[in-house]
């Protein structure tokens, strides 16, 4: 019951996120996790919420506010937890969590249920899902898609405040090997392919 308080709630305070971190890329990150979790042994009951609440405060991604969205989504997370009667202990593991699990803070988590959010997270940022994602937040950034000299950055460095498709190069394409478990890993190498293919395909059009 408490549970479903809990989702109603981030359901709710979601509702007008851009289509890339709204309530369904948390349900996405909630099936991945339960995946990953249930096979690392994680507390699920830990897992699931810092699930929900991982992204409970997010900025758009050119908002110099978005590098300390997890900190302050952890301390939001912290005042609802303890709302719905989680135990000091599980409000503590659950936050950290939050607190470590973004790309931009580059950190290895310190639980097993801190591993599971991250790769679950970071599994929706790859392939088709992936590609949606990025392509969303490009156009809602106004980016072009590419740039026309050098699209797939071949003689300069990726930037990706400038142009969509370096965002492959500057994040998307190295979390495969950032991946904590097992589990995760498998399925990121797999994600990662269809990405590879996309990239090629594009290629061949452009």
């Amino acid at each position: 019951m408490k549970s479903i308080k809990l989702k109603n709630e981030v359901q709710k305070r979601l509702a007008k996120n851009d289509p890339a971190h709204n309530f369904e890329h948390i349900m996405r990150v909630y099936k991945n996790a339960e995946k990953i979790g249930k096979k690392e042994k994680a507390n699920m009951k830990l897992v699931r919420a810092s699930v929900l609440l991982h992204d409970i405060v997010s900025y758009q991604k050119s908002d110099k506010r978005s590098k300390n969205a997890s900190t302050e989504s952890a301390i939001l997370a912290a005042k609802i937890l303890k709302k719905y009667g989680y135990r000091r202990h599980e409000i503590d593991i659950i936050t950290q969590a939050i607190r470590e699990h973004s790309f931009t803070k580059d950190m290895i988590p310190s639980t097993i249920e801190g591993k599971v959010l991250q790769d679950a997270d970071r599994l929706d940022a790859l392939g088709a899902i992936g590609i949606a994602r990025t392509f969303a937040v490009g156009g809602a950034e106004k980016r072009p898609f590419y740039n026309k000299d050098d699209p797939f950055c071949h003689k300069r460095h990726p930037d990706d405040k400038k142009w969509t498709l370096d965002h492959f190069y500057k994040k998307l394409l190295l979390l495969e090997k950032k991946m904590n478990t097992i589990t995760a890993k498998s399925e990121a190498k797999y994600r990662t392919n269809t990405m590879k293919k996309f990239l090629n395909d594009i290629k061949k059009e452009i």
